[in-house]
């Protein structure tokens, strides 16, 4: 979750911001403080960098992908709009007559597993 060398460089500030007559206390003071801090923070809901720029990366990709299908919608429904607007509505269309087909709607490709990508520091 948090890295320990953070931790500790936290808490040898704070120990190091103490007055002088607690600092004396030395190590203990220093681990105790050391606990607090990693107790606390374990009580957050944090997530790490690392966890939050994969999910970034991933949001990207969804709003990429949501665009382009909006987009597609879009065409789509003025393609309909569009053979509509050119059948008239009084003349009945022939039972015989060839249906309008679309192009056929190929699915987006998967997003891929989290543990894929790249890691950036």
């Amino acid at each position: 979750m948090i890295d320990p060398k953070k931790i500790e460089q936290i808490a040898r500030q704070v120990h190091e911001s103490m007055p002088k007559g607690i600092r004396e206390f030395g190590e203990d003071v220093e681990k105790k403080i050391r606990q607090v801090l990693q107790s606390q923070l374990s009580r957050l809901d944090l997530v790490s960098r690392e966890e939050f720029d994969v999910q970034t990366q991933v949001l990207l990709r969804t709003r990429e992908k949501l665009t382009a299908l909006e987009q597609r919608l879009t065409e789509l429904e003025s393609r309909g709009a569009s053979t509509t607007a050119a059948t008239p509505a009084a003349t009945a269309t022939p039972a015989s007559a060839t249906p309008v087909t679309a192009e056929p709607v190929t699915p987006p490709p998967a997003i891929p597993p989290v543990d894929n990508i790249d890691k950036q520091d």
